[in-house]
């Protein structure tokens, strides 16, 4: 693995299977280091403190929904001094004609909306399709 980068996740989601789900599917097949959590104050409180390549959120969760966490990290991110970069989000959701989720799909920054459920393969292709440096590191030498 000389020269590639580990790529760090932040994952987030208040149902524990999907959690783990995208956990082993992120380690095992792209050898990331994934944070995760059900808990979207704590997810609030890594971001602040670690450097994420792509965070991936459930849309719909009690509280603080995946738009809301999203738009809280990015506010805290563009008042710090310097400026952190916001890394792409991909949405995960049983909503996915939810109004909202639509709207927050123009957003810039939000890369990817993924219907529950998936499967690991669909999983793993919009993870790449968020992070497409990740696609040259898993075959070709670059």
């Amino acid at each position: 693995m000389a020269g590639t980068q580990t790529k760090r996740v932040l994952v987030v989601d208040d149902d524990p299977a999907v959690l783990r789900i995208i956990r082993e599917a992120l380690q095992n097949f792209l050898q990331w280091e994934v944070d995760s959590s059900p808990k979207p104050e704590y997810a609030f409180e890594l971001a602040l403190k670690k450097n994420y390549d792509l965070m991936i959120f459930d849309f719909s969760m009690p509280m603080i929904d995946g738009t809301l966490l999203f738009l809280l990290i990015s506010k805290a991110y563009e008042n710090v001094s310097p400026p952190r970069r916001m890394p792409p989000l991909l949405l995960v959701s049983g909503q996915g004609r939810d109004e909202r989720a639509q709207e927050l799909l123009r957003e810039t920054r939000v890369l990817g909306f993924l219907p529950k459920p998936f499967t690991i393969n669909r999983l793993l292709e919009k993870v790449r399709e968020c992070v497409p440096q990740i696609s040259a590191s898993l075959g070709a030498e670059g």
